[in-house]
């Protein structure tokens, strides 16, 4: 359908979202375990691709919708305990993460220089320290001088960005508690100048339980939905699941139950809000129902976050879809397309003849990315 169309478009919008690079596969001689990103050379080809040939001529919007940088999964930097989520840790980790993968920095450099070419970063849950204001101009130093009009941090925390009429896109940790934050609540200032993140407490999770399991068991991270990950390692990796499972309740009883408790003394107001806490077992779809309620001329609403590739058409005539990841997944509910291939949405407009400024919207689809071919990708079947 798109090969048909393509010669009616003249602007397209890609969405992709965590993709998680972090400091690469080896420091100082370690392996790092938290690396989850390994397709530079495929990220590399997906955007000279889009800036290149068949796309020169047409303007290209390329989303990056949360966690490009995954700055809770950089280790052995020398900052302990709370100093972990200051600036200056911020930035260490930053640059480690930047010259881990100098290519795919060169190629985003690469495709902002060409004309009608650019990009919007939002900003998400493991690359939140991007809101310190020296971290995030560590990385727009990065960005040529000369095309950095064309890079855009999207810092309105709390909107969605809008491409295009109809077009809402949100990374999707907004809807958790345990992920949530903003700069008014989550930047905080000592005496000496000093500034520090306060992460939500699901930052915290991921740095002190996630990461600690990930290093015995890569996939602890990469396996969906949670529930059939608790049954089949039960099952089969007993010892290790009741590990990880014990460990999962007693942080949330230390750091949040009792935390609560010790805040409100009302058992019953307290438990409400620590199931809130809990959203982020939830169905994305059923999360986000009254946004798209709510918003009567969306025609779809992009998230990403959970790593669950969807292209789900609703009966008001809105989509739900998520991008899915490029980090190597296991999906283990035997209805969705091929692991290990990097999805993305990728939404097509046309100019209307009537209206020169108005654009009319031609195809949107989920899309497996295969490499520059004849077919360079496929519809991502969820």
């Amino acid at each position: 359908m798109k090969f048909l169309q393509k010669n009616k478009v003249d602007k397209i919008v890609l969405v992709i979202s965590d993709l998680h690079l972090s400091a690469g596969t080896m420091i100082d001689g370690k392996k790092n375990f938290l690396e989850d990103f390994h397709l530079d050379k495929e990220l590399i080809d997906f955007l000279e691709f889009y800036s290149s040939k068949d796309n020169a001529a047409r303007e290209v919007e390329l989303i990056i919708n949360g966690d490009l940088l995954d700055l809770l999964a950089v280790p052995y930097v020398p900052f302990f305990d709370d100093e972990f989520w200051s600036e200056k840790a911020g930035i260490a980790k930053l640059e480690m993460i930047l010259a881990a993968h100098r290519g795919v920095l060169e190629a985003l450099n690469k495709f902002i220089s060409v004309k009608k070419k650019k990009i919007i970063y939002i900003i998400g849950n493991h690359d939140a320290e991007l809101i310190l204001p020296g971290v995030q101009k560590v990385l727009l130093d990065e960005i040529d001088e000369k095309f950095r009009d064309n890079f855009q941090i999207w810092n309105q925390l709390d909107k969605a960005y809008i491409p295009e009429k109809g077009i809402h896109i949100k990374h999707g940790h907004e809807y958790e508690i345990a992920h949530h934050f903003c700069k008014k609540d989550n930047i905080l200032q000592d005496y000496e100048g000093n500034r520090y993140f306060l992460p939500p407490w699901g930052s915290y999770f991921v740095t002190r339980v996630i990461n600690k399991f990930k290093q015995e068991r890569g996939h602890v991270n990469a396996i969906k939905p949670i529930k059939m990950f608790i049954i089949n390692g039960l099952i089969y990796d007993t010892l290790f699941t009741i590990r990880f499972l014990l460990a999962t309740i007693y942080y949330f009883m230390m750091i949040r139950f009792i935390y609560l408790f010790k805040q409100d003394k009302n058992v019953k107001s307290m438990w409400e809000y620590a199931q809130a806490e809990l959203d982020l077992f939830q169905d994305y779809e059923t999360v986000t129902k009254n946004y798209i309620q709510d918003n009567e001329d969306l025609i779809a609403l992009i998230v990403g976050h959970t790593h669950l590739p969807t292209f789900r058409p609703l009966e008001s005539g809105k989509y739900f879809i998520n991008s899915g990841t490029w980090t190597h997944m296991h999906y283990l509910d035997f209805n969705r397309g091929q692991e290990g291939m990097p999805t993305y949405v990728q939404v097509d407009f046309g100019t209307q003849k009537k209206k020169e400024d108005s654009r009319e919207l031609i195809d949107i689809s989920l899309l497996q990315w295969r490499g520059q071919s004849q077919n360079p990708y496929i519809t991502y079947n969820s």
